[in-house]
């Protein structure tokens, strides 16, 4: 392997310890190499136990991230979350079919759409169920699934089968973690479980607090629409909105 090379995997192995990144196009723009050189890089580093691969880029291979249950997720950054269900609230409309994701920033949307009037809530969420329980206003509807415990919600082909028979205004997601195009999650059945959601409505909204923007704590990723729109707290700093910026996703700061 030739010096220059072995300086450009340096390079990427620094990039993917900072920030956990790049795609294949943005490493061979920056470093002036082809793509199937990158590509060769990155296999070389992957097969040295340096980096793993990702959707999209590559991140540094660490102790694997234990993911929280609902219980865990729902005290962390509450304030946060409050704020950004107020906001999302704020966007949805009387007459409206909605969907909600799982999630506690989900669920803190859905605790603010219970003194809703004529609104649709599809859902594969047992938080958002019982906050909705007692609003009588609220028209709910129920996907079913398999149960996945720690996140408290539905998923599998018969929540997917249930979606392809609906449509939605809006859906509202929730996320381990969110970069410009992807949605970071623990495994591969809610990260199509995601997609599909987004796929069936005409506005998709991300709910993620500024500890999640840019992250990425597992390996299954949910490929975003164009056109989506991220909700995030005020102290969401600008280095971390920059990347959601220039890829031209619309922010919407609460709090």
């Amino acid at each position: 392997m030739s010096t220059s090379a072995k300086v450009r995997q340096g390079q990427i192995l620094e990039l993917a310890n900072t920030s956990g990144l790049a795609s294949v196009e943005e490493l061979s723009e920056r470093f002036g190499v082809t793509a199937s050189t990158i590509r060769r890089d990155l296999s070389r580093l992957t097969g040295e136990g340096k980096i793993a691969r990702t959707y999209g880029g590559a991140m540094p291979l660490t102790a694997p991230v234990i993911e929280s249950t609902f219980r865990q997720r729902n005290m962390e950054n509450a304030e946060a979350k409050s704020a950004i269900g107020r906001k999302a609230r704020s966007l949805v409309s009387e007459g409206q079919t909605i969907l909600l994701d799982s999630g506690s920033t989900v669920a803190s949307l859905a605790h603010e759409l219970r003194d809703a009037n004529e609104l649709t809530v599809a859902t594969t969420s047992l938080v958002v169920v019982e906050e909705l329980a007692e609003a009588e206003s609220v028209h709910v509807e129920c996907l079913g699934g398999t149960l996945r415990h720690r996140s408290a919600a539905f998923v599998g082909p018969l929540a997917e089968y249930c979606l392809e028979r609906m449509s939605f205004d809006s859906v509202f997601l929730g996320a381990d973690a969110v970069t410009p195009d992807a949605i970071c999650e623990a495994d591969l059945v809610q990260t199509r479980l995601k997609e599909k959601m987004a796929s069936r409505a005409q506005r998709v909204f991300v709910l993620a607090d500024s500890s999640k923007l840019n992250q990425h704590p597992f390996h299954a990723w949910a490929r975003l629409p164009e056109g989506w729109t991220l909700i995030t707290d005020a102290q969401a700093s600008e280095n971390q909105l920059a990347p959601f910026k220039d890829a031209n996703v619309e922010i919407i700061l609460a709090g």
